[in-house]
């Protein structure tokens, strides 16, 4: 896709910003390819290195990538533009399947909880009485521990899974330091590294979560940190097993000086047992939200880790948010001790684990490879993306292209089964998948 925009500068920050302008404004739109370095140059009238320099920032700032011999072109999302670009209207009557987000129908009533709350927490607190909530940190850390994480972690409280990452990576991390990401992997976790300014090295997977070799070929990469998805990996559904696990940490204990932090993002959703990887090196972290159980608008996830990580953490916090709300501390812990909210989230477990089931028989007996352990979602390899969506939208469903998700890994087309509440709906989701499949393949010059 050809540049219109004109960029214009005439030093490397001028340039960084009429790029910035134009990608915020949508005058340059995700996946345009941006001049040469040497054609720019000569059209602004400056040096190649003032072009290149302006390009490495832009790089750095998460807002364009390299795609080899295409060039460097807009990221996929770039950190300059608003949710709601991020998400375009899609057409009515469309049957939303990309957005990975659970079904509000299974998720806890909160109500009840919060008059409680109201109740019981009448009285403000003042800035020396905030932070991590004691109850919560000794209740979270029983959990954990009854997961088999190691006994006496450290343990805070982020806003959510992601707030976490970020503070861990940057506690450990500096611009220019690679971090091994799963691939296909979580695109927020892959926006983010591009936004830090992190090198990102593939890492290998499979259902049963990294692959050693995957593994072993980021620490040979030089990767400072890796990023491992527990269990309901996004986008693929992968969990870590007991056997992978053991073969990983042995592994791990031969480079402990890399970060590896553990995003266990489904928690009580996750319809296997969990397989940490924790403690393994001297420096770890475990990450769980209640986002997916409990509910999106929920921000808090309780983050175990060795001492000197947490440490860091909780000290560039009381810098910038300074803490996660006690509110809502509260009311998650009061959601964690009631026995009938277990029992949702117990039924919403299985509610997801049938639809996925369901959906990748259905795919099966149509001949579509699909994938999809744990969790809500299905990953499905298509020779072309743009085919394969396009094809899905013209039948009434959006789907999440893969492009957000991988960095190095084979094309495919994610789909999350929070809105399939019946069989006649799955049964017509895998028709119009196994139709957009082949036309992929047509469109690619696979069938003949």
């Amino acid at each position: 896709m050809p540049v219109r925009y004109q960029i214009r500068g005439s030093g490397a920050a001028d340039i960084v910003t009429s790029v910035e302008t134009g990608i915020r404004t949508g005058d340059l739109q995700a996946g345009v390819v941006l001049p040469p370095v040497r054609t720019l140059a000569a059209d602004l009238g400056v040096a190649p290195a003032t072009v290149a320099a302006a390009y490495r920032t832009l790089r750095q700032r998460g807002l364009v990538e390299t795609a080899g011999r295409n060039g460097t072109r807009v990221r996929q999302r770039p950190p300059v533009l608003s949710r709601a670009a991020h998400r375009p209207e899609l057409p009515p009557g469309t049957i939303d399947l990309s957005a990975g987000e659970p079904d509000r129908r299974l998720l806890p009533p909160l109500g009840a909880h919060l008059r409680r709350l109201a109740k019981s927490a009448s009285a403000p607190l003042g800035y020396t009485e905030t932070g991590p909530w004691p109850e919560l940190v000794d209740l979270g850390r029983q959990r954990l521990e009854r997961d088999g994480i190691p006994t006496g972690a450290a343990v805070t409280v982020t806003s959510g899974a992601l707030d976490a990452l970020e503070r861990l990576l940057t506690a450990h991390l500096q611009p220019g330091d690679t971090v091994g990401i799963e691939d296909p992997g979580w695109a927020n976790l892959i926006d983010l590294a591009a936004a830090l300014g992190l090198r990102t090295a593939p890492m290998t997977i499979d259902d049963q979560g990294p692959t050693v070799d995957g593994l072993r070929a980021v620490i040979r990469a030089g990767a400072r940190a890796i990023v491992v998805t527990s269990r309901a990996q996004n986008p693929t559904g992968a969990a870590v097993t007991n056997d992978r696990a053991t073969q990983l940490r042995r592994l791990l204990a031969a480079a402990p000086e890399v970060l590896v932090i553990e995003d266990d993002h489904a928690g009580e959703l996750a319809e296997v047992e969990l397989a940490p990887l924790a403690g393994a090196g001297a420096r770890w972290a475990f990450v769980r939200s209640v986002s997916k159980p409990y509910g999106p608008d929920l921000r808090v996830a309780v983050v175990a880790g060795d001492d000197e990580s947490i440490a860091r953490v909780e000290g560039r916090m009381r810098l910038g948010a300074g803490w996660v709300s006690t509110l809502l501390q509260r009311l998650v812990l009061e959601l964690w001790q009631d026995p009938a909210v277990a029992a949702v989230v117990a039924r919403a477990r299985d509610e997801y684990s049938r639809r996925r089931e369901s959906l990748l028989t259905a795919l099966a007996a149509r001949g579509v490879d699909a994938r999809g352990r744990t969790g809500m979602n299905v990953w499905v390899p298509v020779p072309d993306e743009a085919e394969a969506v396009a094809a899905l939208r013209d039948r009434g469903f959006a789907v999440a292209p893969g492009s957000l998700y991988r960095l190095a890994s084979p094309p495919g087309i994610r789909l999350t089964v929070s809105p399939l509440t019946d069989a006649a709906g799955i049964e017509s989701v895998a028709d119009a998948v196994a139709a957009a499949v082949t036309a992929s393949r047509v469109g690619r010059g696979v069938l003949r």
